[in-house]
């Protein structure tokens, strides 16, 4: 996301979005996992499933990405790294869907796509890293 103009998708308002979605989508697996896993394993579900994955979405990063500190744990292509957040985004959805809350899981799912064709410079700059 080179050029003289700020990139949308590192819009300061974007990245807040962006940033809320990330959280929301944590909050919403832990959600899953306190509706779905029977209760003795339920409290380490809560926290191990949006633990884990947080860390993931945290260590798999493309190098230099100007969204994110530029740094990287795991140097990861960049279609790779579209994959991983398409798969976190959106599994929030599902997660919520499959935690029969579908009007949020509905609502969450209008707010991801709209995000994601508003940040269509940051789709491009991923594909082509």
């Amino acid at each position: 996301m080179t050029g003289t103009t700020v990139a949308l998708a590192n819009n300061g308002v974007l990245l807040g979005v962006r940033f809320l979605l990330e959280v929301v989508s944590l909050v919403c697996f832990g959600i899953w996992a306190w509706r779905t896993v029977p209760p003795p394993w339920r409290w380490l579900a809560v926290v191990a499933l949006p633990v884990a994955v947080g860390w993931m979405w945290g260590t798999f990063a493309v190098p230099d990405d100007p969204s994110r500190s530029g740094e990287s744990d795991v140097h990861t292509p960049g279609p790779l790294r579209l994959l991983l957040e398409l798969a976190v985004f959106f599994g929030a959805v599902a997660a919520l869907y499959a935690a029969d809350l579908r009007r949020a899981a509905r609502w969450l799912l209008a707010v991801m796509v709209l995000y994601q064709i508003l940040a269509y410079d940051r789709i491009g700059w991923l594909l082509s890293h």
